[in-house]
């Protein structure tokens, strides 16, 4: 795929792109979270350059949203989506919906929109899909007890890119190797050519190494599913809820989860818990042994009287003998029974397996001394064994998890992809419900909807009055103040932009004409400038010009200008438009745009059915070919009804006149 044929991506982007592991999976499936893995490339711009490759890909300009008030219908009705989504990767992904003219986007779209729609969005699997996320690359640590190590210049520059967190050295023999396993606890080289060679410490020759990753660095794979733990787990429940067949053995990763720590080490192996205990208080140990050994000591000197003949004295100063010799002839038992009891406590206290206390009895010598202490020797080298015992155990425990998770990592990355996606199902399937919606059937002219209700309304849902409204070829929408002209606007055109999403709408039922465009002219607060007025006719102007198949929506075209002019502006608007769009223009002049058109112009009417307590009634769906009255006339047909007396019932009556 040619990144850069996309709309808005650039060189630099397409470089970025192209570090991906599979960028044309990602762009064709609209994989925001794959797509935002690219270096430098944010969630929002992930989305950004999805639909780009779907635009791309179904051959669309983009152009279906013509003007800004259509853009904020857009945004407000994926927003109202997106917030049924419960993971912020749902959300993003949702992004990839947008209107379009395109029939086979919109055909794509309302295929997967049918099956959503099915889904049962259960409040188990609502709590379940709190915590799923698509799984993240930790940063890699520097590992440094171990090297790769080749002599071919090529296999060099390919183990430093396959394995940045270790140090790749070139060595040209046996001697290079020995030197490298002197300040590495394990040396891997690459070559055949090595195989074979006796050096001393733990060097290993593994041609197939830069295959087998999860073997050499176990760390990164234990790493990954360490940071992504909760991730997963939260993707499994989603899995034991629903009707998911999950891609991987659910209860072999839970396994293998169990014997990993947060920090990505080993858990759960009793041999590994003890090497790794005895390391740890090996200093510690040692110094309670000689505690244990000096107070047995120390009482069996108290409790002993020892008598020394002046001759046996003499003796022992003239060689020169001090007090071990004195324990060697006089305490030897109970010196050696307190070696004894010093051992034992060492051996018991680290759990020391025979091999190992074998060694650890060396650490306190049995020549009488005292106070007793350690050979500091003996016990470096107690420390040294049990610490390579464990690194080794270790190793293989990592080794051995590592390829076991690595034998699972696609199956992972499927089991997350098919949680996420269940959840934008289930944002599909609660819009759906939570405002009782449709899918549209597309066909005839114009749009008709029944039972029409916009959740865009500042007021509940449920307190939504149900309008029936069907229109076609150039309209005149008259009515009331605040009788619901620009909620009837406001719900043509969100049954315009969702069902050119693909999406269902929010009424009982909706047929409507493929468009290719919207175009929303929201109301102007205030006459407009000189300037101002010009640009708004430069619009319009691009708006009649053209064949292409529109729906026009138009708030009050009037308060640009001076009504008088403003009436002629619209009716040579209505004029100019062509027989392929449907247009409503809400206006309070709706009498004199007709007296000015060249065409007969439907006119359409919210009427109301009067006044109660001082608030208007209104019948809020449209009454075809009617001239709705105003607001002041219902006022004055009250007057002349109720309260009209003898003095001003004739003055009541003219002025009602007036409005015929």
């Amino acid at each position: 795929m040619e990144f850069e044929s996309i709309v808005g991506v650039g060189a630099k982007t397409a470089e970025r792109l192209a570090a991906l592991d599979d960028p044309e999976r990602a762009l064709s499936e609209g994989d925001v979270a794959a797509l935002a893995r690219a270096p430098g490339i944010s969630t929002g711009r992930a989305a950004a350059i999805a639909r780009a490759a779907i635009r791309d890909e179904h051959d669309d300009a983009g152009e279906f949203l013509a003007t800004d008030r259509a853009r904020e219908i857009y945004r407000d009705a994926l927003s109202l989506l997106q917030e049924r989504a419960v993971t912020d990767h749902a959300a993003h992904r949702l992004e990839t919906l947008y209107p379009t003219g395109s029939e086979s986007r919109v055909t794509e779209v309302r295929e997967w929109v049918a099956t959503a729609m099915e889904r049962e969005p259960r409040q188990d699997v609502l709590d379940a899909l709190d915590g799923v996320a698509p799984l993240d690359d930790p940063s890699r640590d520097r590992i440094r007890d171990r090297c790769l190590a080749t002599a071919d210049a090529e296999r060099h520059a390919e183990a430093q890119d396959e394995f940045p967190e270790l140090s790749v050295e070139v060595v040209e023999d046996a001697r290079g190797l020995a030197d490298l396993a002197k300040g590495y606890s394990t040396v891997i080289a690459l070559d055949e050519a090595f195989a074979g060679v006796d050096i001393a410490g733990d060097v290993q020759v593994r041609p197939d190494a830069l295959e087998t990753p999860e073997e050499v660095v176990p760390e990164r794979v234990l790493s990954f599913f360490a940071h992504n733990r909760e991730r997963l787990e939260a993707a499994a429940r989603v899995h034991r809820t629903t009707d998911l067949d999950p891609p991987v053995d659910l209860a072999r990763l839970d396994e293998a989860l169990a014997g990993l720590t947060e920090e990505g080490t080993i858990v759960g192996d009793e041999e590994l818990d003890r090497l790794g205990r005895a390391v740890d208080d090996l200093d510690a140990a040692v110094s309670t042994a000689e505690s244990v050994a000096n107070d047995r000591l120390r009482e069996a000197i108290e409790e002993r009287d020892v008598t020394i003949e002046g001759a046996d004295l003499l003796s022992l100063v003239e060689q020169g003998a001090g007090v071990d010799s004195l324990l060697s002839r006089e305490l030897a038992d109970e010196h050696a029974a307190a070696i004894d009891a010093a051992r034992d406590q060492l051996v018991d206290s680290l759990q020391l397996d025979t091999g190992e206390a074998e060694l650890a009895t060396r650490a306190f010598p049995e020549e009488p001394t005292f106070p007793v202490e350690h050979d500091e020797g003996v016990v470096n080298r107690l420390r040294e064994d049990l610490t390579a015992a464990r690194d080794r155990r270790a190793t293989r425990l990592k080794r051995d998890l590592a390829t076991e998770f690595a034998d699972l990592q696609a199956g992972c990355d499927d089991l997350v992809g098919a949680a996420l996606s269940r959840d934008r199902e289930l944002a599909v399937a609660r819009f759906a419900s939570d405002f009782d919606c449709v899918l549209p059937e597309f066909g005839g002219r114009g749009v008709a909807v029944e039972g029409g209700r916009s959740p865009l309304l500042d007021c509940a849902f449920e307190d939504v009055e149900p309008v029936d409204y069907a229109v076609a070829g150039p309209t005149l929408l008259s009515g009331v103040n605040s009788g619901g002209k620009t909620s009837t606007l406001d719900l043509l055109a969100l049954v315009a932009v969702l069902a050119h999403m693909g999406l269902p709408v929010p009424a009982d039922e909706v047929r409507i004409e493929r468009y290719e465009a919207l175009h929303y002219q929201a109301k102007t607060q205030g006459t407009l400038d000189a300037g101002a007025f010009e640009a708004t006719l430069r619009e319009f102007g691009e708006l009649v010009s053209g064949g292409r198949k529109r729906l026009v929506l138009v708030d009050e075209l009037e308060s640009i200008t001076e009504p008088g002019a403003s009436a002629v502006i619209i009716a040579g608007i209505l004029e100019a438009l062509d027989g392929e769009t449907t247009g409503v223009f809400v206006s309070h002049l709706a009498g004199e745009i007709r007296e000015a058109a060249g065409f007969e112009v439907p006119v359409d009417g919210i009427e109301a059915v009067g006044l109660v307590d001082g608030e208007l009634e209104v019948e809020r769906s449209p009454k075809k070919d009617s001239l709705a009255r105003s607001t002041p006339e219902l006022i004055v047909e009250k007057l002349a009804t109720e309260d009209a007396t003898d003095e001003n019932e004739v003055f009541y009556e003219r002025l009602l006149e007036k409005f015929e």
